[in-house]
């Protein structure tokens, strides 16, 4: 690493799968920019997130600090999830962006991440340019009074399809999106591009770059769906219900949302692909890290009960393991690989140390410049844990664990001899596995797991609890609309 303080950049893909990725063994999505960038880089290979979903992996991300196990609980009204962890950041807490600040950087930040926008997240702390892109998922931008039955039948029926919010609000926001050039994929980069060449002499910067895609609604530009599957097959299929057993829908349902969800990772490749070469073009590679991330994965049936998207339970690899990969400044030859299991936050560990910067609150993560240099002094953890919603994770590398909130196991992987998680060892689990796992995430909570009802924690303006009408919204909403 140079002696000087180093341009930072990180770039997050919003439910990127690191088993999409030819880097880390893909073979059915293209990803030619990843693949290359990976090939200058160091890649870690059992990267996972502390928390989740996407709100409580923004909270390690921005400090440092677990989420987990989700205790002080402050849901905000108006929100479009409510699960434990998903609250603003508390304006006591510090975060990198302020202290990169006060490092002398100039700090940047760019998404189309919907979660961001709700009342009140508090996200834009630390950083003296930021812009949010309107148009993803349902943002509550374009009316939905405005779709035609004419625009809804792409996907399908347009009967049906009125019945989803979310993708009514879809319909509306992209209605004017002519091509390729104006999805908000496509305008997140070019932000990013654009802060590069305004800040080329204002180093050292820090850019977070953080985009929703390829998270749903699963609707590429038309150029690159029809890479993975014919656009006039069939009906576009942006959504699928979180559930078990491909949730009842024909085999050809799932395939064509498939082909939607890897063309938008082929678009998030081509246009990470331009934000590098105008690295390139502006001479700024040699001052400069960067780090490729996503918060989480998704589930596309490759797991024991054939379950697709990411219900809470279904804290499977193609969910867990996160692409983590890290060109250090002025990187040339190949790359390296990592098999360290780390955390996300780790990640933010990391740029702090690289920076010179110092939380007096404290940093949760360990910084990962010791394995970057191949430099003494990185602790290996024995395990890892996690929390989503109300079920738990833990891994070793013996056991993947997956408990229900009152410590119930519900799924139990042999490593060593199932490393894809295809066979449930719950019922047979040895038992003294089974406590060590549990205890491992009782001791990472501080001895007690939160059980706190959240819902019942907010009131929307005119002071109705949040849960009455959240109930209500879900009772009109497609299931995946529920999940962050």
């Amino acid at each position: 690493m140079p002696a000087k303080k180093p341009n930072l950049i990180v770039v997050v893909s919003d439910t990127l799968r690191a088993a999409d990725l030819g880097c880390y063994g893909g073979r059915d999505t293209r990803t030619p920019q990843m693949d290359v960038f990976a090939s200058q880089a160091a890649v870690f290979d059992a990267a996972y997130p502390e928390s989740l979903p996407t709100i409580p992996v923004r909270r390690a991300l921005h400090t440092g600090r677990r989420a987990y196990p989700f205790r002080d609980c402050r849901p905000v009204p108006w929100d479009i999830v409510y699960l434990p962890g998903w609250q603003p950041l508390d304006s006591r807490e510090d975060t990198l962006a302020e202290h990169l600040v006060a490092q002398g950087y100039h700090t940047g930040f760019v998404t189309d991440t919907l979660p961001y926008f709700a009342p009140g997240m508090n996200f834009t702390r630390g950083f003296l340019q930021w812009e949010f892109v309107r148009g993803q998922q349902q943002d509550r931008w374009r009316s939905p009074h405005t779709v035609t039955d004419e625009m809804l039948r792409r996907f399908g029926d347009p009967a049906e399809a009125r019945r989803h919010e979310a993708l009514l609000y879809h319909a509306a926001n992209t209605a004017g999106v002519a091509g390729e050039e104006e999805t908000s994929t496509a305008r997140v980069f070019r932000w990013a591009m654009r802060f590069l060449e305004d800040n080329r002499r204002a180093q050292p910067f820090y850019l977070l770059v953080d985009a929703f895609a390829p998270h749903e609604p699963w609707d590429p530009p038309r150029s690159y769906f029809e890479i993975y599957a014919d656009p006039d097959a069939g009906p576009i299929v942006p959504f699928l219900p979180y559930q078990r057993d491909w949730a009842g829908l024909a085999p050809e349902r799932v395939a064509r949302a498939v082909a939607g969800y890897r063309g938008l990772v082929s678009l998030v490749d081509t246009w990470f692909g331009r934000f590098m070469e105008a690295l390139g073009r502006l001479d700024l590679l040699e001052d400069t890290l960067v780090t490729l991330i996503s918060d989480h994965g998704t589930n596309l049936g490759e797991n024991p009960d054939h379950v697709v998207g990411k219900p809470s339970f279904a804290l499977f690899p193609a969910v867990m393991q996160v692409p983590l990969i890290v060109r250090p400044p002025g990187r040339e030859g190949p790359g390296r690989r990592i098999a360290e299991p780390v955390y996300n936050h780790d990640l933010t560990a990391t740029l702090f140390d690289l920076a010179g910067a110092r939380s007096e609150q404290g940093l949760d993560g360990r910084s990962l410049r010791p394995l970057l240099e191949g430099a003494p002094g990185w602790q290996p953890r024995e395990h890892l844990t996690c929390r989503y919603g109300d079920d738990l994770w833990c891994r070793d590398e013996a056991w993947w664990l997956i408990y229900a909130l009152d410590g119930t196991l519900q799924y139990a992987f042999d490593l060593a001899a199932d490393p894809g998680c295809r066979s449930n060892r719950a019922h047979d689990c040895p038992e003294a596995a089974r406590r060590l796992g549990w205890q491992r995430l009782l001791d990472d909570a501080g001895g007690e797991m939160p059980r706190e009802d959240f819902r019942s924690k907010a009131t929307d303006a005119i002071g109705r609890p949040v849960g009455e009408w959240l109930a209500a919204k879900r009772r009109r909403a497609a299931p995946s609309e529920a999940e962050g």
